[in-house]
């Protein structure tokens, strides 16, 4: 019995090379996904000049990306079993590259927004499959490596969207957006050949798939994605677009409600979300998702705005929140394997709230290298927020509803962003003018200060033109544009404290990730 008792246990096996390289291709698919969201970002004037789009019309470039995508995300799974992983994702990539060329050959407006919309779809699969091979692949002593491979390419995939495309527009053509995913992909498909087993299509689990749900995931949050993206331009329900769209919204989520009661095996399972664990993963996972893409809309719009940054400019201080993640990825491993998830990502909210509160006390002559402390202490929040999360959300499942979990995860980044971005357009639109209005009343006639700035002003002006009446007019119009500046700055500040908030109060969340009891 003690003889017995003092043999060790065995080593689990380690991944195959086989299993390393579909892995690989998993990540890859997801970065290219991923970069594509934003890599049109830098590169939308330059488009809508040539294809003829005024600046609203070219808003649907990115808004048919995300809106297919966030559809196709939690339909993966399900597509997954009908034509089997490698089949399907083969398929993804073939398409990807083939709407990639349609894209970059186009000369319409509608020409590029359909490729775009086929963009979407065929990406959004590659980034939830990307989970689902590396909780099936790899074992579980190994799962924290793969999940940090797949959580970079998730984080890195959009702060080198802009850069790339931004450097791609200003020394070749905007059309090398698209055009650079023919060789990336074309490695995919021979990475997803070699790694990944042939499987069998199953065509029963189409024929019984939930019809019902799926047309109501596909209408509510197709919908939903457009209303969060084109409401605040459209000033909201003031728009009978808007107003129709959200009616479609609540028709969707209503079919999808159906569809968990009756379906035998509902398109998206809901009932996950009753795994305490696993429910709190997605909650923070969307605030999260909401403060990373709300935060890559305010730097650059900041930049832009107020301290005069190109796209190029812009997207070099951005890329300051990626070097953590090279920095960490040597150690990242081994932090996952040795440290509670919980206290991890309590960790990581803590500085990503600490970063944001850097960035509260902006000024008017603020620049670039004012974000680089905030910048670099946000990349290693992210790191170590996203990357226990990508782990739990897989970890606190079995192995058998991983391309479900997995699904709904990723969606609910991507809706928590969506959402994110809408919230921050409304407070910008609305906490803006009512600065710009609540300075402009304290700056009365009868204000001594006041009286002495445009004074001071129109005396420089005058010895420029020598015309008075040109010298005040000029004076007036300068101090409108600093108001306007300042109500700008004041705004921006704003954004990031109530970013700041949200991010705190998730830290109660984190205490209910448990570590979690292995699965088979």
């Amino acid at each position: 019995m003690a003889e017995a008792s003092s043999i060790a246990a065995p080593r689990p096996a380690n991944a195959s090379l086989s299993d390393w390289v579909a892995v690989a291709a998993g990540s890859l698919g997801a970065l290219l996904a991923t970069l594509d969201i934003s890599i049109t970002n830098s590169a939308l004037p330059q488009i809508q000049g040539q294809i003829g789009a005024s600046g609203t019309e070219g808003t649907w470039i990115s808004t048919g990306y995300l809106m297919s995508e966030i559809v196709m995300i939690p339909l993966a799974a399900w597509l997954t079993r009908v034509f089997g992983l490698r089949r399907f994702l083969m398929g993804n990539a073939i398409f990807f590259t083939l709407f990639s060329m349609c894209c970059g050959l186009s000369t319409t407006l509608m020409g590029m927004v359909l490729g775009r919309i086929g963009q979407g779809f065929a990406g959004g699969a590659m980034i939830p499959t990307a989970q689902t091979i590396i909780r099936t692949r790899l074992p579980r002593h190994q799962m924290s490596v793969g999940m940090s491979i797949f959580g970079l390419t998730v984080l890195l995939g959009p702060l080198m969207g802009p850069v790339v495309g931004g450097w791609l527009t200003e020394n070749a053509s905007w059309r090398w957006c698209f055009f650079l995913n023919l060789p990336i992909s074309l490695a995919l498909v021979a990475l997803l050949w070699s790694g990944l087993r042939p499987e069998k299509a199953d065509l029963q689990q189409f024929i019984k798939a939930d019809w019902v749900g799926i047309l109501g995931l596909t209408l509510g949050l197709s919908t939903l994605t457009v209303v969060l993206e084109e409401g605040q331009r459209e000033h909201w329900f003031e728009s009978h677009m808007i107003v129709w769209l959200s009616l479609l919204c609540v028709v969707g989520f209503f079919l999808v409600a159906v569809g968990q009661v009756f379906a035998r095996r509902p398109i998206v399972r809901l009932s996950l979300l009753r795994n305490p664990r696993y429910a709190s993963v997605i909650l923070i996972v969307s605030t999260v998702g909401a403060a990373i893409y709300s935060i890559s809309y305010l730097l650059p719009q900041f930049l832009g705005t107020v301290a005069g940054y190109n796209a190029q400019q812009a997207g070099s201080i951005m890329l300051l929140s990626g070097l953590p993640a090279f920095l960490l990825m040597p150690v990242l491993p081994a932090l996952l394997q040795r440290y509670d998830a919980r206290w991890l990502v309590i960790i990581g909210l803590v500085m990503f709230s600490v970063s944001c509160a850097l960035d509260i006390g902006l000024t008017s002559e603020s620049v670039g290298h004012d974000f680089y402390g905030s910048q670099l202490l946000r990349g290693f929040a992210q790191i170590l927020a996203m990357m226990p999360l990508n782990q739990a959300s897989m970890a606190a499942v079995a192995t058998h509803e991983a391309g479900d979990a997995a699904g709904l995860y990723n969606m609910a980044r991507n809706l928590g962003g969506s959402i994110g971005l809408a919230l921050m357009g409304v407070l910008i639109d609305r906490r803006d003018s009512y600065h710009d209005a609540t300075i402009r009343e304290s700056l009365t006639a009868n204000s001594t200060l006041g009286q002495e700035h445009m004074a001071g002003q129109t005396a420089s002006f005058l010895m420029q033109t020598g015309d008075q009446a040109l010298a005040q007019l000029k004076a007036t119009a300068q101090l409108a544009s600093q108001i306007a500046g300042q109500a700008t700055v004041m705004t921006f500040n704003e954004c990031f404290y109530l970013l700041a908030i949200a991010l705190v109060l998730c830290l109660p969340l984190a205490l209910l990730l448990k570590k979690p009891a292995s699965h088979p």
